[in-house]
């Protein structure tokens, strides 16, 4: 007999209307703590625009590495990684901030992502498990679209999940 679950509140929002943005994805509460799960999104859901795993895994490393260095929230982030479906990533922060908040952080974060030059930071054998599947360029060009299809000039439909 197979046991029946609930739906996760992630596969209840309309991936056929989600555009690149910021969105809270979930709030949890850890004692007395607020934990805030961000969805950034990337690129359009099931339109062929998923990441290569290279380019997910070198804006992760760059983006982890950009924001757990910042003074003003390093203590505040928690996860900085790629969705399985390869068309963004979680930030899960201690505390809440609207999204539009978060936007200066964030478009500072991919301005410094699409400028990086040389070796992505933990991107050793001894660093990484698996260090040879890093993509910069494509990284770059994902990061880069990201900030003109959204950090550049916000709206509110790109931070409220389509319903």
């Amino acid at each position: 007999m197979e046991k029946t679950f609930e739906n996760i509140p992630s596969f209840e929002v309309d991936h056929t209307k989600l555009i690149p943005g910021l969105y809270v994805s979930r709030i949890d509460k850890v004692g007395k703590e607020v934990i805030t799960t961000y969805d950034i999104r990337l690129v359009r859901p099931n339109q062929g625009l998923e990441f290569s795993t290279g380019a997910m895994h070198a804006l992760e490393h760059l983006g982890a590495y950009y924001l757990r260095n910042q003074p003003d929230v390093k203590e505040k982030i928690i996860y900085f990684g790629p969705m399985g479906c390869r068309t963004g990533f979680y930030l899960v922060m201690a505390g809440y901030y609207e999204p539009l908040e978060l936007v200066p952080l964030l478009r500072s974060a991919f301005n410094y992502i699409t400028q990086y030059n040389g070796v992505v930071p933990g991107a050793t054998e001894k660093e990484c498990g698996n260090y040879r599947d890093m993509n910069l360029a494509e990284a770059k060009a994902y990061a880069k679209k990201y900030l003109e299809e959204f950090l550049l000039n916000p709206t509110a439909r790109q931070t409220e999940y389509p319903r």
